[in-house]
């Protein structure tokens, strides 16, 4: 079975995302075709090869034309319906962005249609979001594991002005998810980033016992103390390659000896 292990040694988020698995083959026109299939224009994929502390890696950003936008669950479960994107991907997608206006509204004390999405409401946020799926399914990839998260610490601007990290929204998302801080003062984990990984992750923890084939490095905007990165390593499963061994039981019986002996 050809999984996926995302290595957030460093986090995650949406477009490190959809940059590791460009580093590890997808290719961007094969992207770009499906993520036409939405009814929004407006946006471009970028991916330049880059180093963050001498590791080479993929950085993927999605240039807009659009001003940042607050758009409502409804406005952009709209968009996905009228994509004529595949109904698994639609599903997926929409069951992330419930999941990020569930967290939102249980923060700000309203219902799942009245949360203003802010930050992740932009087109950039829904094409991270189903820009992934896309490329998961694209690489053939029939599990997807993740790896305990790195969320960093310290405080993060936003809308709502100044705000710990993990943000409220990220920490909501990662209850149930094992998580670590080195101490690194910067935001490391976004709830785009996590929302995606929880619907397609089927646990985190230990890296699988896997045969790794291909490995790529999505790299995250900032320069860090550390590789500022999310690694993915892609490969088969080796769980069954001893289900067929066979044992011998080699028995013999000796006649006229002593029992003792």
């Amino acid at each position: 079975m050809k999984i996926a292990y995302f290595d957030c040694f460093s986090g995650v988020s949406g477009d490190m995302i959809l940059g590791a698995l460009v580093d590890a083959g997808l290719e961007v026109s094969e992207l770009e075709a499906e993520l036409s299939q939405l009814p929004v224009r407006g946006f471009r994929l970028q991916a330049e090869k880059t180093t963050r502390r001498g590791i080479s890696g993929t950085k993927l950003s999605v240039i807009t034309e659009e001003h940042r936008t607050e758009r409502h669950l409804p406005d952009i479960n709209e968009i996905i319906d009228r994509s004529a994107l595949s109904d698994d991907i639609k599903n997926t997608s929409k069951r992330v962005f419930m999941e990020l206006a569930s967290v939102e509204a249980r923060i700000h004390q309203k219902t799942v249609d009245e949360v203003h999405f802010h930050e992740i409401s932009a087109l950039d946020s829904i094409v991270d979001v189903v820009g992934a799926l896309v490329g998961l399914k694209k690489l053939g990839l029939e599990a997807v594991y993740a790896s305990r998260i790195h969320v960093g610490t310290g405080f993060v601007e936003c809308r709502h002005g100044t705000l710990p990290v993990p943000a409220p929204a990220t920490l909501e998302l990662l209850k149930g998810v094992p998580v670590y801080s080195k101490g690194i003062e910067s935001e490391l984990a976004t709830p785009t980033g996590v929302a995606i990984l929880k619907s397609v992750a089927k646990g985190f923890g230990p890296m699988p016992d896997m045969t790794v084939d291909r490995i790529g490095y999505g790299a995250g905007s900032r320069e860090l103390e550390i590789p500022n990165f999310l690694r993915i390593c892609i490969g088969e499963t080796c769980q069954d390659r001893y289900a067929g061994d066979e044992v011998l039981l080699l028995e013999t019986n000796i006649d006229d000896m002593n029992p003792e002996f």
